[in-house]
């Protein structure tokens, strides 16, 4: 993979955003939102979680998500956004890249906090890329 590169528009406004909410949908249709933190590179975000979590489940089910700034608790401040998630394959070139930007973009959270978290769950660190629905 290369080095990082420049924002889709679409995805611009959340380079410098450190939390959006991430809206997952269950099988009913019922919305689900998720703070994280992604990193933007070019015109695909990406973002990681602990693999035995409800989101990861929904996305299986519905790969189509909404992507909102927000606060940290997750308080939507701007409108959203549709995208559609997709799992990267652990351990892959693409899994290795969007770690690197997660590392880079949020240093002592996901670089030591929630690898450690993950440990301790004894759970696998899934990543996501996520690209804007046309």
């Amino acid at each position: 993979m290369s080095s990082q590169t420049a924002a889709s528009p679409e995805l611009a406004r959340f380079v410098r955003q450190y939390t959006v909410l991430l809206t997952t949908y269950k099988r009913d249709g019922t919305g689900v939102g998720t703070p994280v933190n992604i990193a933007v590179d070019g015109d695909r975000a990406y973002f990681r979680t602990p693999g035995g979590t409800w989101k990861v489940k929904r996305i299986r089910n519905n790969p189509e998500v909404e992507l909102a700034p927000s606060t940290f608790r997750g308080r939507p401040t701007g409108p959203a956004v549709r995208a559609r998630a997709r799992l990267l394959e652990p351990g892959g070139a693409e899994d290795r890249h969007a770690a690197r930007l997660l590392r880079r973009k949020y240093p002592f959270v996901q670089g030591v906090l929630v690898p450690l978290a993950h440990k301790l769950m004894r759970t696998r660190t899934l990543h996501y890329e996520l690209r804007i629905a046309r």
